[in-house]
């Protein structure tokens, strides 16, 4: 493990490199993993497990449309496939994976298989931080762990199959057996951590709830609406204010930006962009750290988590959320994008082979 300080701060990190693959699957050697859900997180999960030398299973219910992918990827039902329940009593690492609403569902019918000297993981710090919202309080004599992989695991599993990884974080919330860490962070090499950076339960569901809400998804998409909206009230054709708002900054920006840095790219930006950049970060600062001040406060407070639950919990949940998603993919702005993006280049031009 080693041990990186940054602006006075100690952080423990772990690379492939101290921790390989080797090593994790002699930890987990006599272990069956069990992944518990197959939609967003658990296929990439599963697969990169599986492809890395663990005894996986996949838990999920029949009848379903993450049964019959998990099918498709090639676990077979009776073998590698089983029921939730089967799957729990089965596995000795118990990979919850279902949606924050299904497993405070779930939960009642989980602990019962959650017997002495197995291990919990979690790749969210929901359900434990929020406990007294989930009632999802595990037995002490069980190991409760959690990695996090900081994207998608449409992300993971494809960086893993470029040989490559997607950053993770990881964290203890009980060592009933004292061998929680060694399991941790083996499971965090196995599932596809490029690195693994240690933090708590809370901390890591406090900042994904904020950076979900915030930079990563909500502020966003706030920031995209506004100004097209603007591009196009000043006349603005859909494909200009599309490109200028959204394709160039996803598909030139902010891949250099992943590579060197946003003070790299100011540093190779035309000079006029570069004073028009320096000019305005700051006004965007201060217009929206409040926002993200009331946001965290509301983390803190448990008002979104509970906000969550509410809403998930409701009968019709999913056909308001359909109404929702429709009135964002019916926008001017998600339209122009569907366009612009079907206009891309699949191949090199010719003249540029």
């Amino acid at each position: 493990m080693a041990l990186i300080k940054f602006a006075g701060v100690e952080e423990n990190v772990v690379t492939r490199e101290e921790f390989p693959i080797e090593k994790a699957q002699d930890v987990l050697k006599n272990e069956t993993v069990a992944v518990l859900g197959y939609g967003i997180q658990g296929p990439g999960q599963a697969l990169n497990l599986q492809d890395n030398g663990i005894n996986v299973i996949v838990g999920q219910r029949k009848n379903s449309k993450s049964w019959d992918k998990a099918v498709q990827d090639g676990f077979v039902p009776g073998e590698t496939l089983f029921e939730l329940e089967e799957a729990a009593q089965r596995g000795t690492i118990l990979c919850y994976l279902l949606s924050d609403a299904a497993q405070i569902e779930f939960w009642p019918t989980l602990e019962k298989y959650l017997t002495p000297g197995k291990t919990l993981y979690f790749s969210h710090g929901f359900g434990i931080t929020y406990n007294h919202q989930t009632n999802i309080i595990p037995s002490k004599e069980v190991d409760v762990v959690l990695v996090a992989p900081k994207g998608s695991g449409t992300s993971l599993r494809r960086l893993f199959v470029e040989g490559k990884g997607l950053n993770s974080s990881y964290a203890i919330h009980q060592d009933a057996t004292g061998n929680a860490k060694d399991k941790v962070i083996a499971l965090g090499i196995a599932v596809g951590s490029g690195y693994l950076f240690e933090t708590n339960f809370k901390k890591e569901v406090y900042s994904d709830l904020v950076g979900e809400r915030g930079s990563l998804m909500g502020a966003i998409q706030g920031l995209f609406a506004a100004q097209f909206e603007v591009l196009r009230a000043q006349g603005h054709s859909p494909s200009e204010a599309f490109n200028e708002t959204v394709e160039e900054l996803t598909q030139s920006l902010m891949p250099l930006v992943a590579e060197n840095g946003m003070d790299w790219m100011y540093a190779n930006c035309s000079t006029t962009a570069q004073r028009g950049a320096l000019d305005w970060w700051k006004k965007f600062y201060d217009a929206t750290k409040p926002v993200f001040e009331e946001l965290y406060q509301s983390v803190k407070e448990g008002n979104e988590s509970q906000k969550s639950i509410s809403s998930n919990s409701k009968e019709n949940y999913r056909e308001g959320l359909n109404k929702e998603l429709e009135e964002l993919r019916n926008s001017e702005l998600w339209q122009a994008g569907k366009v612009v993006r079907s206009l891309r280049p699949d191949r090199e031009l010719e003249y540029e082979k």
